[in-house]
C-alpha cells in the first residue's frame, strides 16, 4: 500500500490538513483524564476499577490506560509533523536534531519531576512542595515560545535562569529517608519515558521517509522485543545495559509505533475519502489486537506497571477504537464545539500536565484543605474532574496571556 503519494497535490493537501482535529481532541480528552486520575491520591472510598492496578496483579484500571493512549497518540501526530517540517524545507538531518532536542527536554523536564518525588527537605533545606513548582518554572522560562515583540537578551535572559535554577537544583538535591541519595534519573518519569519512546519513532518516521513497510516491521519488532524481554529471554550482554529500558523494553515503543502505523493508514484512507472502508480497516485491526491481548496474557499478565504485551495491545486497540469514535464525531460530524472547553488540552499539553504542580503547590503553601466531603466517593470524583477543567482552563489563560511551550 502506498501510504502518501509524493506529489505535489499531496503536499498541498497535506499542509491543508497539518492538525487533524481528531487527534487534538483525542489528546486533550486523554490529557484531561491524565490530570483527573493523577488527582485520586486526595481521595477516598473511590472504585478499586477507577485507579492503578498494584504492581504485580494481573488486571488493569482506568488509570491504567491513559498513558498508554498519550503514548499511541504521540505516534498518530507523527507523521503530520514530519510532513510539516519537511513541506517547510527541513531535511532529514533537520528533523533528527528537532527530534533529538525535543527528546532531551523531555527527558529533562522527566527526571526533575521524578527526584521530587523523594526530596528529603531536612537535608536539602528547601521544602519538598516546593520543588515542583520550581522546576516547572524552569521549564517554561526555558521553553515558552516568547513573543517576536520581546528583547532577545530579555528572552535570553530568562531560559539562561531556568537553566541555572535547575543546575543548582540538581547539584543541592537530596533525597530518600536518609538523605544521601543524590539526583538521578530513578525511572525517568512520565514525561522522560514519552521522551524516548518519540525519539525511536521520531527517527524511524523520519529514515523510513514514512514508509508503512519499514514502520511496521519496526512495530513488530519492538512488540516482540517486548514478549522476548518479558520471557527473560534477553541475554545480559553488557552493551544492552547500556540501553535505557524504556526501548529495551520494547512495550513503550511499540505504543507509539502503533499510533505511527495507525495515522498513515488514516492518512491513506482521509486522502481519498474512503470513510467506511477506513472505519472497517480500524475496526478489524482493532480486533486483532484485542486477540493478540488475549492469546499473550496468559503468559505474562496484564498489567501497566508491568509493562507487559498484553497491556501493550489492548491499550493500543481502545486508544484506536477512541480515535475512530472522535474522528466520526468531529471531523465527519463537524461537532468539535462540543469539545471547546479542553481545547487547550491539546494544543498545549505539555502546559496542562505542569499547571498542577503550581496548584499543589499553592495548597501546601497556604494551608489549604478540602472539607472531608469533598474527597469522598462520588464528590470526590466530581472534584477532581472539576479540578482537571481548571487546570485546562488554566492553561487556555496563560496561553492568551502569552505563555505557551513549544519543544
Amino acid at each position: 500500500m502506498t501510504v502518501i503519494a509524493e506529489t505535489k497535490e499531496n503536499n498541498k493537501a497535506g499542509l491543508q490538513s497539518l492538525r487533524i482535529e481528531s487527534i487534538d481532541i483525542l489528546r486533550a480528552i486523554t490529557m484531561l483524564l491524565m490530570i483527573f486520575v493523577n488527582d485520586f491520591w486526595s481521595l477516598k472510598n473511590i472504585p478499586d476499577g477507577l485507579r492503578h492496578v498494584a504492581r504485580g496483579v494481573d488486571g488493569i484500571g482506568l488509570s491504567d490506560v491513559i498513558f498508554p493512549a498519550f503514548l499511541f497518540i504521540v505516534g498518530l501526530s507523527l507523521p503530520y509533523a514530519v510532513r510539516n517540517r519537511r513541506d517547510k524545507g527541513d531535511s532529514d538531518f533537520d528533523l533528527f536534531k528537532h527530534i533529538l532536542l525535543r527528546t532531551i527536554a523531555l527527558i529533562v523536564m522527566g527526571v526533575f519531576l521524578v527526584n521530587g518525588e523523594s526530596v528529603n527537605p531536612e537535608a536539602m533545606g528547601i521544602k519538598n512542595w516546593v520543588w515542583g513548582p520550581l522546576s516547572c518554572l524552569c521549564f517554561i522560562l526555558i521553553w515558552n515560545s516568547y513573543s517576536k515583540n520581546i528583547n532577545k537578551y530579555v528572552i535570553n535572559s530568562l531560559r539562561i535562569s531556568g537553566v541555572l535554577i535547575l543546575t543548582v537544583l540538581a547539584w543541592k538535591y537530596r533525597g530518600g529517608e536518609s538523605g544521601e541519595v543524590r539526583f538521578e534519573t530513578h525511572w525517568w518519569g512520565i514525561l522522560g519515558l514519552i521522551g524516548w519512546s518519540y525519539l525511536v519513532s521520531g527517527l524511524v518516521t523520519v529514515y523510513s521517509k514514512s514508509n508503512f513497510y519499514v514502520i511496521f516491521g519496526a512495530w513488530l519488532f519492538f512488540c516482540v522485543l517486548s514478549m522476548v524481554n518479558k520471557a527473560g529471554l534477553l541475554p545480559d550482554w553488557s552493551v544492552l545495559k547500556l540501553i535505557p529500558g524504556p526501548l529495551k523494553g520494547g512495550t513503550l515503543v511499540g505504543l507509539t509505533l502503533g499510533g505511527v502505523l495507525s495515522s498513515l493508514i488514516f492518512q491513506y484512507y482521509t486522502e481519498r475519502n474512503q470513510k467506511l472502508k477506513l472505519t472497517i480497516v480500524f475496526i478489524v485491526i482493532s480486533l486483532g489486537l484485542l486477540l493478540l491481548s488475549v492469546i499473550t496474557r496468559p503468559y505474562w499478565g496484564l498489567a501497566k506497571l508491568g509493562a507487559t504485551p498484553a497491556w501493550l495491545f489492548l491499550c493500543s486497540a481502545f486508544t484506536l477504537l477512541a480515535f475512530l469514535l472522535i474522528y466520526w464525531l468531529t471531523d465527519v460530524g463537524k461537532k468539535s464545539n462540543w469539545f471547546k472547553l479542553i481545547k487547550p488540552a491539546g494544543t498545549d499539553t505539555l502546559l496542562c500536565y505542569l499547571i498542577p504542580y503550581f496548584i499543589y503547590g499553592a495548597y501546601r503553601l497556604t494551608g489549604f484543605r478540602f472539607p472531608e466531603f469533598l474527597l469522598d466517593g462520588g464528590t470526590g470524583l466530581l472534584k477532581s474532574f472539576v479540578f482537571a477543567i481548571i487546570c485546562v482552563w488554566i492553561a487556555g489563560r496563560l496561553n492568551k496571556s502569552g505563555i505557551k511551550l513549544k519543544i
